[in-house]
Parts: structure tokens; C-alpha cells; sequence
């Protein structure tokens, strides 16, 4: 909204603050600045408040809002005194103010730093997180205002103020004066605030899908009189798959008398339908869709599923038609998911639903899917199908211009019904809150992604998003830091999560083989050691080996503590007559499928080749459906909160031959737990055998189970940052030293910093960078290395040439001044004119291996720490790692050691290795200093020689920028795009 002539020009309206916020019953509202045209708003809203919310308010009975009142309450400057509303429909159902004053407790303006702040929320719409909501954004507003601090006075009585001040984790003082609770907040975030926060956006977003998911009504708008079209079809998915609840059928077109149609209601809009509707089904026309949703908000709808499709994949001018739409929907507090999506599916017993154009839903399982692609959704179903595998839920997002895959991991979390959730992504709209989400779920249930459109460099037709620019290998290691298991195919992410779905997680990565082909047995054995695998020798049972001679050799396989995991390989065995038998396949799955429930819990993988039925007879052999296994007590389980392995095959996680890695004495890097629910327990048994029709798939599906389970185990001790890094790290000083360098007016652009000012700034963080003097000539050369002391260096800083020593740009160990001035004489004959060149002089370093060391800020990403050699590795191989920052010591050491030529740096061929744990020191103090000061936008500091004994900084670049916005770290809202 725009204000009006009569608010200050000095203080415009702040449309920054605008925001949507999904509410802890899942429905949306929007919050905004309250201006002079709410005058109305604020009235209508004041009469539907109870007379005791008023009292809780206004400490007195206070009927009505006088004229000036409402002048007062709608006429902000926006520093001073600010006021937001929560709206639904366009009506307030709350609101917040504060007023600034000074210590006396009186009205004040800046430099004052305090305020005083009110709420007051309408009665029905108590109970639905709205003041919470509301707290987080006027805090965030005072900040941005340099307020500091909130002071309220609440009447004892209003319990449910004083648990909205009392449950924020803002640190707080309380005292009782004269009848009423006096609170005091402090603003600053801490990391408890943060949780709290996170833990609502958690509760409230997966309450959003499971409103979508679980309806208890659904009206399918645009089914058609004629069998055939896409709202009938849907329709007739829906009956077909046993919907729990009512079903309406909804076109405008019908006639008047028409009265049911596929033997549901039929109406001519959802306002005709005498109860509320939970979902609606939208398959109209786009330019038919506003109507369609106007007509559903107006009547109390709670999400919709758009399956229309005529928006952003069409261009500019559909994209808008996507912002209006879900703007429409989220000004009625729905949720949308699509537009141009397939569907959605939830095979629970008590739901049922299928409101898809898939035309046959799928059985029921353990196995959550989330697509943004309608094809590649379809199959998915299908593949999964073919394999006998069954799932929890289903969406397909289509344009995913609200429900996106980071609300799929929210309520993929909690799910009791989930215990693998897979991902087909084309675009990250938000890549920092992924990670998180995505850390915090593969903690307790494997998250296994497909990213497509990796190297177009843009996002897909429909995905209005930003855009990262991180190179997809980054993105690659970013998952993988998060415990995602990223696989390059949706063949690959269906084989890995039939294997995660219902088999134990393996202890490590031994790997019994086991089968009556030694051909095969051999395949699988190279396929195994190709993915790092440790396999034993395969054991060839012979062709002549019956069903019973399948399951001993398995039963012993399992009962073996030198094996981790089992592939059975398979072909048709030779009967008593000699003659081969492939049968149905449902003897040999019978007698696996006896082996693997009666023997230790690890993972049994089978394949196999032409045996007729085999795998549909092992995808039969238990439900994925099986119901879960509950602790008997608490104590019992570990919690979501520690990161101990609590999801399928949780009890193979920990054994005795790996333990748990050393835990330092060192102060934790990650936040506080989150206040999110305990997740599901696993089930005590594995349930079906996963069967693959080639031994490279099955064994590259156990490869990422095993490292998946080795970073589970890992995630159970979170690493740390240690705590010598503080008395040797100058923040305020750093802090003080980059305004300086910024200026008041800073170029949003921002500036390179010389080589002395990156030396004086990365000094601060304990990061020492080798001096360097220039040399614009030979004397100015002679008279540096006299001051340094020989042997030197002489190099280029041209961009050009910087770090080319292959070009003849670097000049090393010039042992005296005649050295010096041969070594000039040749760069400049060579290369050009001292101008051209920029020639430097510094000193030696001892010799060790040339390391490079940057950080950067990706505006969607955030913070990232990369490592690898110098020069050929790195530039032009791309052995290059990568981790988020901040990071911590485990980070650190996985960081040097995920290089492809990392044995370069252990002792390779008889090399002396060089000091690590000073290279894991100063990843440590760079990661550092990016995450203390957002203002350092990008850090480069090569080449980094690191010795047997210590490591040198012989070059540094740095860049500064005024700091981009941190989307995570603000108060809750709904991305606009």
C-alpha cells in the first residue's frame, strides 16, 4: 500500500516490511505498515474484539476507539512510532505499535534506544501464532530503527501475553510494579530466539503441507459434464482412490439442475456448497483462475492445488499472472500448490486422496515424493510402481511459485508415515534455508535429491527465482555437507531409496558377496571397488545352488562381523534335471527373504538376471507400510535434538568397531536445537529386499547409503570451533577497521582492498600475509631485498601473469643482488615494461606444497570456504572443495582432505607431508572472519605454502561491500518471486 500526501516525505512507506507468514495452524496472513487509509480497517477490527481483550489492552474497560484514537494508531512516522497489522482478506485480525521513549519511560526520538510496545489480537483468531508472528517483525522493525529494547506492562492476568514475551528467547527482565507485569526485552537475537523462531517456522510450515495433504473435503473446480479434461479426470482419480472425506464437483456451466455428477455434489461454485471445503482442485483456464480463487477465499478454503498452467513457464507476462495469483491466494490465507502442477497424492488409510491426473495411485509405503516436474513426476510413480515400491505422499509442484521442496522438508520431518524423502529440484529458491532444513532431516531420515537444469546457468521456464551463480559441483559439496545424498538420476534416486526405505543403514563399507554366477559375482565386485567400497572375495555358489543353499550362504553372510553389508547376486539355477529353471522368482525371494529376518540387522541388497517375478515376489515380501515400532520409554531412544541416528537402520549405525569421533574441548558452532517435534523411531526389523537388474546400480545405491551412514554418524557429535581462535581474533578491531575502509558512503558495489589493507584486516583474524614492496625498477628491487634480507622473491601482480610462474612471471631463491638484477633484466626483456608488469619483491618462504584458500558470498547460498591446490588441480581440473560457513573443525579437516589430490599433502610417494592441522587453523580463522563481518564479500589468499612446519600467506586479495541481506536470520516470511 501507498501512503498517503498526509504521511512525512522524510519517512516513506516502508514496503520492505511487507510480508507473508505462514501461522502455526498453517494458514497465511499478511503483515504490513498500518497507514492513514486503515482508519476504517482499524475500527472494524476494534468492534470484533471482546470487551476482556480490550481490558488486557487498555487496562480499563474501553468500548470504542475515539476519533483521535484512531488518528493516533494510523498515523506513523516510521521511526518514532510504527504500527503492523496481520491481515486476512484485506481485515485486520491484528495488531502491534511501538513508541519510542527514553529511560524516563517518555516519548523520545533517536539517538533514544528504547520503546514501548502493545498488541492486540482479535479473539478468534487467538491461538493461531499471530502475536508471535507479529513480535518477530516489530522487532526486526525496531532494530532497523535502533531500537534496542521493548518495555511492556501486562495485566497478570493476560497469560497469554506474558508466554509470548516469556516463550521469544530474547533475553528479558521482569518485575511487578503497581499492578502489572513490567517486561523489558533486549532485541538482540540470540540463539535461542533464533530456535524458537525456526521451531515455529517449522511447526507452522509442515502444518501447511499436512492441511494440503490430509483435507477433509475437496472441491475439483472445472470437472467437465463430458467424460475426458483434466478437472473430470481428476475427479474420477480422486473416487477411484477411495477418498476418505466429501468430494464436490465445481463448473460454472453446469445447469441448474444438474445435481451430482460421478456420484459426488455437483455445484456451480464453491459458495453454493453448504459446508467449508478443505481443498480445492483448480483446472480452468488461467484467465478463469482469479475467479476460481476469489471464489474459494471468500468461502473459507484452506489450500489449493492449481493444475492450470499458462504462467511463468509462458514468458514476462505470465510470470506477473503468477505473482497476482499467488498474492490473491495468500491475501485469503491459502496455500498454493502449482500453478501447471500434476498433483498431489497421500495413501494414508484415513485419507486416501489422489487429487492427481495420475490415473492409478499408488500403494502405500514409506517413501515421500516431491517433484517440480509434472513429466518427471509421472516417472517417478511409475518407476517406483514397477518395483513394487509404495509411498507416503506425493506433490508435484509444477511452477512451485509458493509450496516449494523446503516445505516438503519441513513436513517430511515430522511425518510418522516418511522415512525416506526424495527430491527432484530444478531450482533452489532459497539455498541457505535448504541446507539447513535439509542438515536437520537427513539427521533422522535420509534426503535423497535430483537437481536438474545443473549447467544451463538459469532456472527453468516457471521457476521465478533468484538465480545463484555457485558452480554446480559447489552445490554438489553443499549437500553433501548437509548430509543430502545428491545422485545424478532419478534411476539412481529411485534405486538408493528403495535400499534407504527399508533397509538398515550399514555399519561401514565391507561388503559381502554372494551367488551362484561368478561372472556376475566378479561385476559386482569391481562395480564395488569403483565406489570405494571394501568388498570380500565374492563367494560363488554355482549354478547348481538351490534356494535353501541362497539363504544358508546369506544367513552366514549376515551372521559374519567382518561384512557391513550383503549383495546376493542371482541368475535361473539348474534344476535336478540339468535344465536351467528361472520360475517365478517367489522360492528364492521366500528364502532370502527368511535369511535377511532372522539374521543380524544390515542391509541385503539382490541382483539379478531374468528370474521371472523375483523382484515383485521380494518387493511383496513385507509392506512398506509396516507400522512403526514405538520406544518403550524415552530414555530408550536417542533425541532429534542430539543428531544421534534415529532413522531407518539408526541401531546399525553406531557399532563397536566405529565409534564415534573425539569430541575437543571446544565451544559448539551450531545453533541451539531447534524446538521441533521428536521424529518417528525406526522400524526393528528390515522390511523388503530392494532387486536391481544390474549389479552397478545396486552397489551404487548401497555407496551412498554407506556414506550417508557415515556422516550420520558424525552428525551425532557435532564438530566445534576451537576456543584458542577467540584470544587471538581482534573482532572489534576488525569491525572498527572495515567501516573505515567503507566509508559512510559506501559503493554498494563495493571496493578491492590494497595489498597493505587486506595485510592489516586479515591480521586482525590471526592471519598473517607476507609483506611485499614494489619494484618499479631494478634499484627499487636491490633496495626491498635489502630490506627483507636475501634469498627473495621477484614476481609480476599484473592480472595477467599473477600466480604464472609456467609464464616466467615468478622468479624464486635470488640469492644475491646480481641474481636480483639478472632476474629483472630477463622479466622485462620478456614480458614488457616494468609499468605493464607491476613487479614485486618479497622473501622467501619455505618450500612446501602451494595451497589456495578463498571464501565468498553467494547472495542465495551465503558463506562458502573453498580449498584446493594451486594452479593446474584446482584451475584446471576443478579439484576444488567446498563447505558453508560458518565451519567448524570437522569441517575444516574434511575440507583438505575431500580433494581428489589430497595424498599430495599426506606423504605422497615419499614426500614429507606438510602441517595440516596449521591449514585447518587458518580455514578456521578465514571462515571466521566472513561470518563475523558479512561486509567481506570475497577473500582470496594464494598461493598458501604450507611446510612440513607451518604454512606462509604470500598473497591476499580481499573485497569489501556494504553487507547483502540475511533472509535466515530475519523474522519469518513467505518468499515473493
Amino acid at each position: 500500500m501507498e501512503p498517503t500526501p498526509e504521511q512525512s516525505p522524510h519517512h516513506a512507506y516502508p514496503d520492505h516490511w511487507e510480508a507473508d507468514v505462514v501461522l502455526r495452524d498453517g494458514g497465511t496472513a499478511r503483515i504490513r505498515p498500518i497507514t492513514t487509509d486503515d482508519a476504517e480497517r482499524l475500527v472494524s477490527f476494534y468492534e470484533q474484539v471482546s470487551d476482556e481483550s480490550k481490558y488486557y489492552r487498555f487496562f480499563a474497560p474501553y468500548p470504542r476507539l475515539s476519533d483521535r484514537d484512531v488518528h493516533r494508531f494510523t498515523h506513523h512516522d516510521y521511526v518514532d512510532r510504527v504500527g503492523l497489522a496481520v491481515t486476512i482478506g484485506g481485515e485486520f485480525i491484528g495488531t502491534v505499535r511501538y513508541d519510542r521513549i527514553n529511560e524516563q519511560g517518555r516519548p523520545a526520538s533517536a539517538p533514544a534506544d528504547g520503546a514501548e510496545v502493545a498488541f492486540l489480537v482479535q479473539d478468534a483468531h487467538q491461538g493461531r501464532g499471530v502475536a508471535s508472528a507479529l513480535l518477530e517483525h516489530i522487532a526486526a522493525v525496531a532494530r532497523e530503527r535502533g531500537i534496542r529494547r521493548f518495555a511492556a506492562e501486562v495485566l497478570p492476568a493476560n497469560n497469554k501475553m506474558i508466554k509470548v514475551f516469556r516463550h521469544a528467547g530474547y533475553t528479558q527482565q521482569r518485575s511487578f510494579e503497581d499492578g502489572s507485569v513490567h517486561l523489558t526485552l533486549d532485541l538482540e537475537p540470540t540463539e535461542k530466539s533464533l530456535a524458537v523462531q525456526r521451531g515455529r517456522e517449522q511447526r507452522a510450515e509442515a502444518r501447511s503441507v499436512q492441511r494440503l495433504l490430509a483435507p477433509g473435503s475437496v472441491a475439483v473446480i472445472g470437472a467437465g459434464r463430458t467424460p475426458g479434461g483434466v478437472g473430470r479426470t481428476v475427479l474420477r482419480n480422486l473416487l477411484a482412490a477411495g477418498f476418505t472425506g466429501r468430494a464436490y464437483a465445481v463448473n460454472r456451466a453446469f445447469d441448474e439442475d444438474l445435481t451430482t455428477l460421478d456420484g459426488v455434489p455437483a455445484h456451480r461454485s464453491v459458495g453454493e456448497i453448504d459446508e467449508q471445503v478443505d481443498l480445492a482442485v483448480i483446472a480452468v483456464p488461467a484467465h478463469r483462475v482469479p475467479e476460481a480463487v476469489a471464489d474459494c477465499g471468500e468461502h473459507g478454503v484452506q489450500g489449493l492445488v492449481v493444475l492450470s498452467a499458462g504462467y511463468a513457464e509462458r514468458g514476462s507476462a505470465g510470470r506477473e499472472l503468477q505473482r497476482e495469483l499467488v498474492r490473491q491466494a495468500r491475501s485469503y490465507g491459502m496455500r498454493i500448490i502449482g500453478p501447471n502442477a500434476f498433483g498431489i497424492i497421500n495413501t494414508a488409510d484415513s485419507v486416501r486422496l489422489n487429487a492427481s491426473l495420475a490415473p492409478e495411485s499408488p500403494a502405500r509405503g514409506r517413501i515421500g515424493l516431491f517433484t517440480q516436474s509434472g513429466a518427471i513426476g509421472i516417472a517417478l510413480l511409475s518407476g517406483l510402481h514397477r518395483r513394487g515400491a509404495g509411498l507416503s505422499s506425493f506433490i508435484s509442484a509444477g511452477n512451485r511459485a509458493d509450496v516449494s521442496g523446503n516445505d516438503f522438508l519441513q513436513y517430511s520431518f515430522e511425518d510418522q508415515d516418511t522415512d525416506v524423502a526424495l527430491l527432484y529440484l530444478e531450482s533452489l529458491g532459497n539455498p541457505r534455508k535448504f541446507t539447513r532444513l535439509a542438515r536437520r532431516t537427513a539427521a533422522v531420515k535420509p534426503v535423497v535429491v535430483v537437481k536438474g537444469a545443473r549447467h544451463s546457468g538459469s532456472n527453468p521456464p516457471g521457476h521465478a527465482v533468484p538465480v545463484s551463480r555457485i558452480p554446480d559441483t559447489t552445490v554438489s559439496a553443499l549437500m553433501r555437507q548437509a548430509g543430502v545424498i545428491r545422485v545424478d538420476t532419478v534411476t539412481e534416486m529411485v534405486d538408493a531409496g528403495l535400499l534407504l526405505a527399508d533397509q538398515p543403514l550399514p555399519a561401514g563399507p565391507r561388503v559381502a558377496i554372494l551367488g551362484n554366477s561368478e561372472s556376475l559375482g566378479l561385476l559386482t565386485y569391481d562395480a564395488c571397488l569403483a565406489e570405494g567400497l571394501r568388498p570380500r572375495p565374492p563367494r560363488d555358489l554355482t549354478t547348481a545352488a538351490s534356494p535353501q543353499d541362497f539363504r544358508d550362504a546369506l544367513t552366514e553372510a549376515l551372521a559374519d562381523g567382518t561384512c557391513d553389508a550383503v549383495i546376493v547376486t542371482a541368475i535361473p539355477w539348474v534344476g535336478e534335471n540339468g535344465e536351467a529353471e528361472t520360475g517365478d522368482g517367489e522360492v528364492l525371494a521366500a528364502a532370502l527373504r527368511g535369511a535377511a529376518a532372522g539374521g543380524p540387522a544390515k542391509p541385503v541388497a539382490v541382483v539379478h538376471v531374468e528370474i521371472g517375478g523375483l523382484a515383485e515376489a521380494l518387493a511383496a515380501a513385507s509392506s512398506t507400510a509396516a507400522p512403526r515400532t514405538r520406544p518403550t520409554t524415552l530414555a530408550a531412544q536417542p533425541s532429534a535434538a542430539s543428531g544421534a541416528p534415529t532413522g531407518p537402520g539408526a541401531a546399525a549405525a553406531q557399532t563397536p568397531d566405529t565409534p564415534a569421533p573425539p569430541t575437543p574441548s571446544a565451544t559448539p558452532a551450531d545453533p541451539a536445537p531447534e524446538a521441533a517435534p521428536e521424529p518417528p523411531q525406526p522400524p526393528a526389523r528390515p522390511g523388503r529386499i530392494p532387486a536391481y537388474p544390474a549389479a552397478e546400480r545396486a552397489v551404487r545405491a548401497l555407496a551412498e547409503a554407506v556414506k550417508y551412514a557415515q556422516w550420520r554418524r558424525q552428525a551425532a557429535t557435532p564438530g566445534k570451533v576451537p576456543e584458542f581462535l577467540d584470544e587471538t581474533i581482534d573482532e572489534p578491531g576488525a569491525a572498527a577497521l572495515i567501516d573505515t575502509l567503507l566509508g559512510t558512503a559506501a559503493d554498494p558495489r563495493g571496493r578491492a582492498l590494497t595489498h597493505d589493507e587486506a595485510r592489516e584486516l586479515l591480521g586482525r583474524y590471526g592471519i598473517p600475509v607476507r609483506p611485499t614492496f614494489p619494484a618499479p625498477d631494478a634499484e627499487a628491487a636491490v633496495a626491498a631485498a635489502a630490506r627483507l634480507g636475501y634469498p627473495v622473491a621477484l614476481k609480476t601482480t599484473a592480472p595477467h601473469l599473477r600466480h604464472r610462474a609456467d609464464l616466467g612471471g615468478v622468479r624464486l631463491d635470488l640469492a644475491d643482488e646480481d641474481a636480483l638484477r639478472r632476474a629483472y633484466g630477463d622479466l622485462t626483456d620478456l614480458l614488457g615494461k616494468p609499468a605493464e608488469l607491476l613487479p614485486v619483491v618479497q622473501s622467501m618462504a619455505p618450500r612446501g606444497v602451494d595451497t589456495v584458500v578463498r571464501a565468498s558470498i553467494d547472495a542465495a547460498a551465503g558463506a562458502i570456504l573453498s580449498f584446493g591446490l594451486a594452479g593446474a588441480p584446482s584451475e584446471l581440473l576443478g579439484d576444488t572443495a567446498h563447505r558453508l560457513v560458518p565451519a567448524t573443525d570437522r569441517d575444516a579437516a574434511e575440507l583438505i582432505r575431500s580433494i581428489k589430490a589430497a595424498p599430495v599433502l599426506f606423504g605422497w610417494r615419499g614426500s614429507a607431508p606438510v602441517d595440516t592441522p596449521a591449514l585447518e587453523e587458518l580455514l578456521l580463522r578465514l571462515s571466521r572472519l566472513v561470518d563475523d563481518h558479512p561486509e567481506v564479500v570475497s577473500v582470496a589468499l594464494e598461493p598458501v605454502v604450507v611446510a612440513p612446519h607451518g604454512l606462509t600467506v604470500l598473497g591476499a586479495s580481499v573485497r569489501l561491500a556494504p553487507p547483502p541481506p540475511r533472509g535466515d536470520l530475519g523474522p519469518r516470511r513467505l518468499p515473493n518471486y
